[in-house]
C-alpha cells in the first residue's frame, strides 16, 4: 500500500472549500488539525493566497476579504513565494497544457516539495502527471 504523502499543497478550490464549509472542507479541517500537530507540512503558493482574496472581494467586499486573509494567515499553511525557479517549472507546466498559470504554480510546488495538490478543481485532471492530485470529496473529473 502507498504511503500518503507527508506534505500537501493546498490550492484556492481547496480553501475556499474550508471557508465556506462546502463539500470536502472536512478532509482540508483534517490536514489543517495534522499540520497544527506537526504531522506533515502544508503548503500554499502565493498566487493561490491571492485567489482566494480577490475571490472573497468579488462575493463578498472588501472587509470580508480582509477577515478571510487574518484567518489564513493563523493556519499552520508555509505561504511559498515564487521564486525564478519555481516560475520557470510553472512555465514549462503551462507549456503543455491548457489550464490556469495558478494551477500549474501549485503543481509545480507539489513536485517541488515532494507532495500532492489538494483540489476539486477539475482541471488538476490534466496536471496528474505533474505532481500526486488528492481529490476533494466528490470532485475528482471523470
Amino acid at each position: 500500500m502507498a504511503q500518503a504523502p507527508r506534505a500537501y499543497v493546498l490550492d484556492s478550490f481547496a480553501l475556499l472549500a474550508f471557508l465556506q464549509d462546502e463539500p470536502g472542507a472536512d478532509r482540508v479541517a483534517e490536514l489543517l488539525e495534522a499540520g497544527r500537530r506537526g504531522g506533515l507540512k502544508l503548503y500554499l503558493s502565493v498566487l493561490n493566497l491571492a485567489e482566494v482574496v480577490y475571490r472573497t472581494v468579488r462575493a463578498y467586499g472588501l472587509e470580508r476579504a480582509m477577515a478571510v486573509l487574518a484567518r489564513l494567515e493563523e493556519l499552520p499553511l508555509e505561504v511559498v513565494e515564487v521564486d525564478r525557479g519555481l516560475a520557470l517549472e510553472a512555465a514549462l507546466v503551462k507549456g503543455r497544457h491548457a489550464v490556469a498559470f495558478a494551477d500549474c504554480l501549485a503543481a509545480a510546488l507539489a513536485r517541488r516539495v515532494g507532495g500532492a495538490v489538494v483540489t476539486g478543481d477539475p482541471d488538476f485532471g490534466e496536471l496528474e502527471e505533474v505532481a500526486p492530485v488528492e481529490w476533494l470529496q466528490g470532485q475528482q473529473p471523470g
